[in-house]
């Protein structure tokens, strides 16, 4: 008999599974692919010897998040490639409008608000260590009320009052709208700013990092020290029905709602059930990865400071961009997020050559190929780029959808982040983790604090459990 089963071994089951192991639980963990990882995972995309990473590629949260600071990364064999920006945004003069930790380097870039940016941020990047564990958490009393309200305050404005409002020029709007389009939402909408501010004070603080070697090494170091707890792992494992668990006290699913339902809805209340099956599901992505001859010809030279590059011009552009797919349209010029690992670290393609990738935001299950598109938009701000192509490798909302199937119709972040699910993710209800079914727990993405690699819901929903089943 188990303590505990773990459904899935993306990065929040895993630190579920670490997080019971550690409090001295018997737990298993079972995974329906040959490989951990979940969302974060790396292969040979396109060439042997050039190693892309999957779904997950840069690390933003992790070095703020409570989760991963308690583990023994280094003693684990796992280290980071820091980029000297962690994100530039070209701009059709040829300049770019770069973020460093610095803001005085990051202001140098800027124009006219070059003290504007340091002045709205640099309260939340000073007060962080109070600042990002509550934003890490479910919702609930606060210890630091006048920190929470004055981020609040901010967070709960659209990206485009946010931006209008803070920032004269260009460059600092520009710079903006591609780290709030992040959120994948229309930048009119009420909170559609609080993904922006919440990754460029992370930005500010602990840069952008990526994993040595690719996103797997990360799911695998994790793999590791679960293990050395005393913890066991069983690949190629699918579950089809949490009646094959029965040898376990509690549940905990790394899978997100529609997979609960598919799971579980057979022992669910109704009710829970049919507010599960109203959850809704964010744009989708098309992603393009490529095996280079060389790095990305961009002609502002400070693109290559940077681990990611946002393509898309002004913020009305990317904005219109950004709208585009929540009404069922794909965008002529989509913005597009753009990765160079390699600049970086070496290790993951062979000796001159380099990797890069991009993605760009459509309607959730679109099949309109949007390769050309995208290639446009790099060709767009780094002429001669399409001639330094080896080989590509295209994944379509299904193809992501085939690969992880908690990534329903290409969507990335676990559900739509729109402001009513901010607030009841999955659903509104006092514990988020728990179910109306005794032992049974989702850990995913689709519940606080949502997407990205920090491991927060998992282990969230390992409290949780320790807490109601597991005392």
């Amino acid at each position: 008999m188990y303590d505990a089963i773990i459904v899935g071994s993306g990065p929040n089951g895993l630190s579920a599974a670490i997080t019971l192991a550690r409090a001295g639980k018997k737990v298993l963990i079972r995974e329906a692919a040959a490989t951990v990882g979940g969302a974060s995972r790396s292969a040979e995309l396109t060439l042997p010897g050039f190693t892309h990473d999957v779904c997950s590629a840069v690390q933003a949260l992790v070095p703020l998040s409570p989760f991963f600071n308690s583990l023994p990364l280094a003693d684990l064999g796992l280290s980071f490639v820091e980029p000297a920006a962690a994100f530039a945004h070209p701009l059709d003069d040829g300049t770019a409008a770069v973020l460093y930790r610095s803001f005085e380097k990051t202001g140098e870039t800027l124009g006219i608000d070059c003290a504007t940016w340091a002045r709205h941020l640099e309260g939340f990047v000073n007060h962080w260590q109070q600042l990002i564990p509550e934003l890490l958490a479910p919702m609930g009393l606060t210890a630091h009320p006048l920190l929470m309200a004055k981020f609040g305050l901010s967070a709960m404005r659209s990206a485009k009052g946010l931006a209008g409002n803070w920032f004269s020029g260009e460059p600092a709007r520009a710079l903006f709208a591609g780290v709030a389009a992040h959120a994948i939402l229309p930048f009119d909408w009420t909170a559609s700013a609080a993904a922006g501010l919440v990754l460029t004070v992370a930005a500010h603080v602990g840069g952008w990092p990526m994993v040595r070697g690719g996103a797997q090494e990360l799911s695998n170091a994790l793999a590791r020290y679960f293990t050395s707890l005393g913890g066991i792992i069983e690949t190629n494992a699918p579950v089809t029905t949490i009646d094959e668990l029965s040898n376990a006290r509690t549940i905990l699913c790394d899978v997100s709602p529609r997979q609960l339902i598919a799971l579980a809805g057979h022992k669910l209340p109704d009710r829970y059930a049919r507010r599960l099956g109203r959850y809704r599901y964010g744009p989708g992505i098309w992603k393009v990865d490529w095996a280079l001859d060389g790095p990305i010809p961009w002609s502002a030279p400070s693109c290559a400071d940077a681990g990611t590059v946002h393509l898309g011009g002004t913020f009305d552009e990317i904005a219109i961009a950004e709208q585009a797919p929540w009404s069922g349209q794909h965008a002529e010029r989509p913005f597009v997020l753009l990765g160079q690992p390699t600049l970086f670290d070496s290790s993951r393609a062979p000796a001159g050559k380099h990797t890069a990738w991009a993605y760009c935001h459509v309607p959730n299950g679109s099949t309109v190929d949007m390769t050309e598109r995208i290639e446009s938009q790099v060709e767009r701000f780094a002429k001669g780029f399409r001639q330094r192509i080896l080989a590509k490798h295209v994944m379509s909302p299904a193809d992501f959808q085939t690969y992880n199937a908690n990534l329903i119709g290409g969507d990335i972040t676990g559900g739509a982040n729109m402001f009513s699910q901010v607030f009841a993710r999955p659903v509104l209800r006092h514990d988020p983790y728990s179910t109306p079914l005794k032992g049974l727990y989702l850990c995913s993405a689709s519940t606080p604090p949502g997407g990205g690699v920090h491991g927060m819901c998992g282990y969230w929903a390992a409290r949780s459990a320790l807490r109601r089943d597991l005392a």
